[in-house]
């Protein structure tokens, strides 16, 4: 295939007077290719330019009109539904050449803007399980990011209950040195009992769980129901969690991933150039955020719901266990003169 410098070189030597042979020879062009370049006018051509092909007809141009109306009234109908309509209409053409033009011209509604929501050092820390399995059984990893300098604590554990997150909590504040003013939840059941807002109501958080964050001095706040964006500080740790941490390893038990985990923590997640800040987590959270969280409970969180035992159901009696005291008949009649 001749480049479109030879071309130039070709129209450059012809208008200089050289023979058509002498010019093949020069360019490594074939005369005969020169030939076909002079009579149909390529050399005329600017080849910077693209190629203009006449336009094909297609069965379905008739059609198109028709198709764009209707779309433009109702964006969401089908190729489907489009081809049955025009079909009726008198269209004989493909199902697939229609669909190819409806990919085209369906409107597409404008992509909401998602403007990042950056927090201030020791304002928030967002929270989230995520479930994986391994060959022993599901674990519920737990994970809390600070908003600010994205420190990242993870813990797996073989449920997701309140009690769960609330000692994964503690540990989570333990590793961390303090507790930021406000944590966000993804409607978790355990946090959120009811989430009225996309009706114009208001959030119902658990009591119980409400009692733990007074103890501890954080906020609760909640994801707003479908806008997953408002949580993507945890969202993307999950993932970075599974391709980074947990794909292609292998653990023996709970104590060696949690074990692995923390190892994990020290001396990659946390000590790597952070894709958004430019920075590592852990050289924001101490330059900035350490010294403005909140102080660390004196004590752990006591709950009466928790550790209770549940009654066991009473057993029966069996006859042939009971000790009964056997005595004269005359000591009975001598017990009821007395009390008489």
């Amino acid at each position: 295939m001749y480049r479109w410098e030879q071309r130039v070189l070709v129209k450059h030597y012809l208008e200089q007077g050289l023979s058509k042979q002498a010019i093949a020879e020069k360019t490594g062009v074939s005369p005969r290719t020169i030939y076909y370049w002079i009579s149909s006018g390529k050399l005329d051509r600017d080849p910077t330019q693209p190629v203009c092909y006449p336009k094909r007809t297609t069965k379905l141009d008739a059609y198109k009109a028709i198709i764009e109306e209707r779309l433009k009234a109702y964006p969401a109908l089908s190729a489907v539904r489009l081809f049955e309509e025009v079909k009726a209409a008198g269209y004989d053409g493909s199902l697939t050449q229609l669909k190819v033009f409806v990919r085209q011209v369906r409107p597409r509604p404008p992509k909401e803007e998602v403007v990042r929501f950056e927090t201030e050092p020791g304002r928030q820390g967002q929270v989230d399980f995520a479930e994986f399995k391994f060959p022993w059984g599901k674990r519920h990893a737990l994970l809390v990011v600070l908003g600010y300098s994205r420190l990242l604590w993870v813990k797996f554990f073989p449920r997701q209950t309140m009690e769960v997150l609330c000692r994964g909590l503690e540990e989570a504040f333990s590793y961390i040195g303090g507790v930021p003013r406000e944590l966000l939840f993804d409607q978790l059941k355990a946090v959120i009992i009811k989430d009225g807002r996309p009706n114009d109501g208001k959030v119902y958080e658990n009591p119980e769980f409400l009692r733990f964050a007074a103890h501890w001095g954080f906020k609760i706040r909640a994801c707003r129901p479908y806008r997953a964006q408002t949580k993507g500080k945890v969202e993307r740790p999950v993932l970075y969690l599974r391709d980074n941490f947990v794909y292609g390893r292998e653990f023996v038990g709970d104590d060696d991933l949690n074990q692995r985990t923390l190892v994990w923590l020290n001396d990659t997640a946390n000590v790597r150039i952070h894709g958004t800040t430019g920075e590592m987590p852990v050289m924001r959270f101490e330059r900035d955020e350490r010294w403005v969280l909140g102080e660390l409970a004196r004590r752990p969180y006591d709950s009466l719901l928790w550790g209770t035992e549940v009654a066991s159901k009473p057993r029966a009696l069996n006859p042939e266990s009971l000790t009964v005291e056997r005595r004269a008949l005359q000591s009975y009649a001598d017990l009821a003169g007395s009390v008489l």
